[in-house]
């Protein structure tokens, strides 16, 4: 599996994440925070299906030795 997403993106993405699914829980309650998993999902796998489309990568290139 290809990771497109740098590791701070990564942790960025997780905790963006769980403050979105944090609102199912507390403050205004609603459902919309289900979309909190995306982001959730998406940095922990380290793969964004939509840098796959678009062909890009914030990921550290890796040199050759």
């Amino acid at each position: 599996m290809v990771v497109t997403e740098h590791p701070i993106e990564r942790v960025l993405r997780v905790l963006l994440g769980l403050a979105i699914l944090s609102l199912v829980f507390f403050g205004p309650k609603t459902p919309w925070g289900w979309i909190g998993l995306l982001p959730i999902l998406t940095g922990a796998t380290g793969l964004c299906p939509f840098y796959t489309l678009l062909g890009i990568s914030t990921c550290p290139r890796k040199s050759a030795p």
